[in-house]
């Protein structure tokens, strides 16, 4: 059976009168894509900020790695195992994607860097960036600067920077946003090749991607899951034919 590498119990956040999460649970696998998905509002966004520990839980828990991680600030979560990605792109756009990803290798740094030695004498942090880079298909383009490459680059240089910090359990928030048919294509194939080294927990609106990547799916409607299983077993499920899918013509 394979192993849970993030699961959530239970889970709660309320706003006041308003449960954007709630009582929400589900399991993560090593080696699988599990997709959440569900229309604007459903909560998925909350979702990943209550399992990053952007946001802290009203009740419920969860764990990541076999450890209750409930309540940690997200930087600790982080070195625990978890690499995550936002909506909106979030790189240093000055800098080259070489300079991006040595920077997010050099996060896992046990002590501070030496100001005054150059970069290129951390031939740990080095060999990480490149390898980061190169599962990210960007080796041709690591002496770019991240603010004059594609909108997909920019997101694959995001990925990159997510496994410089060497994770286990990949949470990624709408990674094909705003992408064209080609750019849409390599992120599919990049995240197909992810998901033989980790647990990847997917949030995206572009079905096609969805039902070709997830392994499972969880689907949310206001704040609830109101359904989790195979693609096949979504595809077929009529409460979420009514509520998100569409009705079959």
């Amino acid at each position: 059976m394979s192993e849970i590498v993030l699961s959530a119990k239970n889970l709660t956040k309320r706003f006041g009168g308003l449960a954007a999460v709630n009582d929400v649970s589900l399991e993560l696998l090593r080696n699988h894509i599990h997709a959440v998905i569900g229309p604007n509002g459903a909560g998925k966004s909350t979702l990943t900020n209550l399992l990053s520990g952007d946001l802290p839980p009203t009740s419920g828990s969860v764990q990541l790695g076999g450890r209750d991680v409930t309540g940690w600030n997200p930087e600790k979560i982080s070195r625990q195992g978890l690499g995550r990605s936002y909506q909106k792109t979030n790189i240093f756009l000055p800098f080259t994607v070489w300079e991006n990803v040595r920077l997010a290798a050099q996060s896992r740094q046990p002590h501070a860097a030496r100001w005054l030695s150059r970069a290129t004498g951390f031939g740990a942090l080095n060999e990480r960036a490149a390898r980061a880079i190169a599962l990210a298909g960007l080796e041709n383009r690591k002496d770019a600067i991240a603010g004059t490459i594609s909108h997909g680059e920019q997101r694959q240089l995001e990925i990159a920077m997510t496994l410089a910090t060497e994770p286990q359990v990949l949470l990624l928030d709408e990674p094909l946003a705003g992408m064209g048919v080609a750019e849409a294509e390599r992120m599919v194939a990049l995240l197909l090749s992810l998901k033989k080294d980790h647990g990847i927990l997917l949030v995206e609106h572009d079905m096609d991607a969805v039902f070709t990547l997830a392994d499972r799916l969880t689907v949310m409607v206001d704040g609830k899951v109101i359904a989790s299983g195979t693609p096949t077993d979504i595809r077929a499920d009529a409460g979420v034919q009514a509520a998100y899918l569409g009705e079959e013509s």
